[in-house]
């Protein structure tokens, strides 16, 4: 049974390991029903209780995927995370037989930017419409910010703080979800979001792990003082803490392959791994959860032995030891936290 933690000031209480949902909307490459349905079924029976989905995720088909599988089950035995801020269109000239958005979907949709207060509530009722559920307990902004929109950042910005924003804290007052956040791969629009009002919960990709823990210096302790708890994704970094480097295929950092002084970082953080017999990917799930702004760790599972796997790592007993010797190479920052045993 995974220990839970609290997201932000909220009563919503999640599981340490989370199921992060974006394989089920066929990620690169196709996924069966039948394959999907076991998944979610092991994640379930493993007692996982955050499901975290998206739009994006398959132009819909990952929401209704994660819906048929928790429809049947108690609503307090699941958290279902969603996102806002693209609107899905019928597209009769879709191509399915190819990549959309990096995912291999038969759903024939597109998808539209919209952070407005209409666009936000559009969203969240066709997001009810395609879980085929009654609520939706976290409802996170997706893909704002500089990294995403580039020189359109502003415009979409604007959008957000002039009434966006509005819709979010309405839907929360009135009790039809239970925490707001963002969705996001960069620090740095979550620190300025915070400016908006209060926020419960940041799912942040990538940028707190193993490998950079920047968000030390600045994002976090705001997030301490914000009263707003971090869902971290992306514990692997796109791959590379989870294949490492010493093998034949090309590691992948941020979306594309490592470049040169990542590679020979990850080198030394698997040497102290090997030292201690510790598995890299285990040393990742783990580590984020030494941080207590960090409920919970949700990498991807698109498949029931991923999910029995990345439970069986995150159970992997990590000597303190371990982090210990990470410190002292100078591979681990100098005041990151790291995990505590429970003897629970």
């Amino acid at each position: 049974m995974f220990k839970k933690r609290q997201i932000g000031n909220t009563n919503l209480k999640v599981s340490e390991l989370g199921f992060g949902a974006a394989s089920l909307g066929n990620l690169y490459k196709a996924v069966s029903n039948e394959e999907a349905n076991c998944t979610l079924d092991a994640a379930i029976n493993s007692n996982i209780n955050l499901f975290d989905t998206a739009p994006r995720y398959g132009l819909g088909l990952s929401e209704r995927r994660v819906g048929d599988a928790l429809r049947e089950l108690p609503s307090s035995d699941y958290v279902i995370s969603t996102k806002v801020g693209r609107i899905l269109t019928p597209d009769s000239k879709a191509n399915v037989k190819e990549l959309r958005y990096g995912f291999d979907t038969p759903m024939p949709f597109d998808a539209h930017y919209d952070y407005t207060y209409d666009g936000i509530m559009r969203s969240f009722e066709d997001s009810l419409q395609r879980l085929g559920l009654a609520e939706i307990d976290i409802l996170l902004v997706h893909d704002i910010g500089v990294d995403t929109h580039g020189d359109k950042d502003s415009y979409y910005y604007q959008q957000l703080s002039e009434s966006g924003y509005k819709a979010l804290a309405e839907l929360r007052q009135n009790g039809l979800i239970k925490a707001i956040g963002l969705g996001v791969n960069e620090s740095e629009i979550c620190e300025r979001v915070m400016e908006l009002g209060q926020w419960d919960c940041f799912l942040l990709a990538g940028r707190y792990s193993l490998l950079e823990q920047d968000s030390l210096d600045s994002f976090l302790p705001k997030c301490e003082q914000h009263g707003a708890s971090i869902i971290l994704g992306g514990p692997y970094n796109s791959g590379i803490l989870a294949t490492g480097v010493k093998g034949t295929s090309v590691p992948h950092y941020n979306y594309e392959p490592a470049p040169q002084d990542i590679i020979d970082r990850v080198s030394k953080i698997e040497d102290v791994c090997e030292q201690f017999d510790v598995p890299l990917a285990a040393a990742a799930l783990q580590f984020p959860l030494g941080h207590s702004s960090v409920a919970t760790v949700i990498p991807g599972m698109g498949s029931e032995r991923r999910v029995n796997k990345t439970v069986e790592l995150f159970y992997h007993d990590v000597p303190t030891a371990f982090w210990l010797q990470l410190k002292e190479a100078g591979l681990l920052h100098p005041d990151a936290p790291i995990p505590v045993k429970d003897a629970n």
